[in-house]
Parts: structure tokens; C-alpha cells; sequence
């Protein structure tokens, strides 16, 4: 009599943990793989392009990218740069709200100064302020119509390099001042009318309740007006101020003859400070937007659903694991 050897049995397929889920392939996607190669083809060709051209010279380039002149010109841009978004940004601070007043006379001063600022070219402000000695040759102070007490010229305390900064600024201020008070008034008055039932005074209002928030909506324009800025220093030759990055590279580059190279010396100079810049706009953000993050992917958002579902004891549908046949 032969025996046989029982067959083993089939292994089960696990249960699955929800019942009634449909189990689904995601649908073919050429048009992504096409694009990747379109675009991979493209940046190759321009790769090739930059490399092979020898107007790029990129040899003078990398000579270039550290001199010290070219150094010295980022420093000056910088400095143009944060003192000119300082003082702006107090201007627009003062200038929003005194749009926000109940006083008419402020309000229709601060409108009269967003008019001007915002209606003239920079260039032509920076003209303006570069002539500014020729113009008021010297500041008196005394009696009307009477002797004077003192007085000093403005060539002496006023000169390029402020004329720079100053016109930058209140040409700038112009604009934020409109950034500012759209942020103010994106608060609640609600805030405001409770915090006045508290017993708190307007200024302590402000600086305590209305600007921390209003910073997460004032921060995204505020940072790319401050990369602006950065560019729009390349006009302070019009002040004349002859220091600044710009007018560095174009120097060497009247020198060598050689314009293209020392364009893009300027040119990787402008995005680096950019990229610094994004960076430090990204993490403001990040911090002035704590506890108004909704995006799914955010960590404060997985934060905020794993704290719900511990509290609940269930699994959140969007945090389940697909599967595909």
C-alpha cells in the first residue's frame, strides 16, 4: 500500500485590516517621463552652450569672482541693502499707520508721501537726492527773519553714500507702507476690541496683538522687497555713489574689455546673496506661521493629526498605507 505525503497547506493571504478597500493600480503617467526628457535634453544643450561658447570666458570669470574690488563692492551692496530696508521699513511702519488713524491730517500725509514715492521712477528719486546739496547748499537754523544760531552745509554731512541709502529707503517705504497695512488690517477687529476691554493702551495693542500677527501675512512681500532691494542697488550710480557691486564689475570690465564675463561675476554674486536671502524668508515664515499651517505634508501638520488621533484612538483615512496589486 503506498503512502502519500499530505500537502502542505496553502499559505492565507492576510486578512485585510479594512474591510471593503479597494485595491487599485495607479493609472500610467507617459506625459510626466516625456517632459523629464524634454527638459533633460534641454539643460543639456544649455549646459553645452555655456561650456563650449568662449564669449563666457570663463576662465576670467573664476579670476574675477574674488577680487578684491568685486569683494568690496558686495560689501558696500549689503550694507546699502540693510540700511535702506531698516530705515524703509520704519517709514512704512509709521507711514501705515498713520493710514490707519482716525486723524484726517495724518492720513492724508501719509497718502500724499505714497503717492509721490510710489509714483516717481527710482531712478529719478536717486537723481534727486544726489543733487540734494546743490539744491539746499546749507541748512540754518535761527529766528525768522532773524539772526542765525546755527548752521552747517549738507556737502559736509550728507554725502553719496546716504543720498543712496536715504533714497532707496523712502522709495521703498512707499511700497511697504501698503504691504504693512494690508497686514494690519488682516487681524481681527475683534482682537483689537477685547484687548481694549482688557484695559490694554493702543501702542501696547499694536506691538503685543496686531503685529506678531500680522507678520505672517507682511513677511512673504517683505522678503521679496528686500531681494528687490538688493537689485535696485545697482542704480546708486545715478546718486553718484561708485562703490557698489555693479559699478566694480563693470569698471574691470572696461578695462579688460571684456563685459560678458564680469556680468556674470555680478550676475552668481546677485544669486548667492538671493539664495542666502530665500533661506532666512523661508524660516521667518516658518516661525511667524506657527499654528496657521494647514498644509497636509507639513510637519506641524502631521503633528497636529497624530495628537488628534491619539486623543481619539483611530487612524486619520489620509494617513493610510496604499497598496497596489
Amino acid at each position: 500500500m503506498s503512502t502519500q505525503t499530505p500537502a502542505a497547506p496553502a499559505a492565507r493571504r492576510p486578512a485585510d485590516p479594512i474591510p471593503g478597500r479597494i485595491r487599485a493600480k495607479r493609472p500610467p503617467r507617459p506625459g510626466t517621463w516625456i517632459s523629464a526628457v524634454i527638459v533633460a535634453l534641454l539643460v543639456l544643450g544649455l549646459a553645452n552652450f555655456l561650456v563650449t561658447n568662449p564669449v563666457f570666458d570663463w576662465g576670467t570669470v573664476a579670476t574675477f569672482i574674488l577680487d578684491v574690488k568685486v569683494v568690496q563692492g558686495v560689501g558696500w551692496t549689503l550694507l546699502i541693502t540693510v540700511l535702506s530696508m531698516i530705515l524703509g521699513t520704519a517709514i512704512a511702519l509709521t507711514a501705515a499707520i498713520m493710514r490707519r488713524s482716525e486723524n484726517p491730517v495724518l492720513r492724508g500725509v501719509s497718502w500724499a508721501y505714497i503717492f509721490v514715492f510710489r509714483g516717481t521712477p527710482v531712478y529719478t528719486q536717486l537723481v534727486f537726492w544726489g543733487l540734494f546739496t546743490v539744491i539746499v547748499p546749507k541748512v540754518v537754523l535761527g529766528v525768522p527773519f532773524g539772526p542765525e544760531l546755527f548752521s552747517f552745509s549738507t556737502r559736509d554731512y550728507f554725502p553719496a553714500f546716504w543720498a543712496a541709502v536715504v533714497g532707496l529707503a523712502l522709495n521703498e517705504g512707499a511700497y511697504l507702507a501698503e504691504i504693512i497695512r494690508s497686514g494690519l488690517n488682516s487681524v481681527d477687529k475683534g482682537q483689537t476690541e477685547a484687548s481694549k476691554a482688557l484695559g490694554m493702551s493702543n501702542g501696547k495693542i499694536l506691538r503685543r496683538i496686531i503685529i506678531p500677527q500680522a507678520m505672517r501675512v507682511i513677511v512673504p512681500p517683505l522678503g521679496n522687497e528686500t531681494i528687490g532691494m538688493l537689485k535696485t542697488t545697482s542704480l546708486v550710480l545715478a546718486v553718484p555713489f561708485t562703490l557698489d557691486l555693479t559699478f566694480a564689475s563693470n569698471a574691470i570690465a572696461n578695462k579688460l574689455y571684456a563685459p560678458i564675463p564680469l556680468l556674470i561675476v555680478a550676475a552668481l554674486w546677485y544669486l548667492a546673496i538671493t539664495s542666502v536671502l530665500m533661506v532666512g524668508q523661508h524660516f521667518l515664515e516658518r516661525y511667524f506661521g506657527r499654528g496657521f499651517d494647514d498644509r497636509t505634508g507639513s510637519p506641524a501638520a502631521k503633528r497636529s493629526r497624530q495628537s488628534a488621533v491619539n486623543r481619539a484612538g483611530t487612524t486619520p483615512k489620509d494617513s493610510l498605507p496604499e497598496v497596489e496589486l
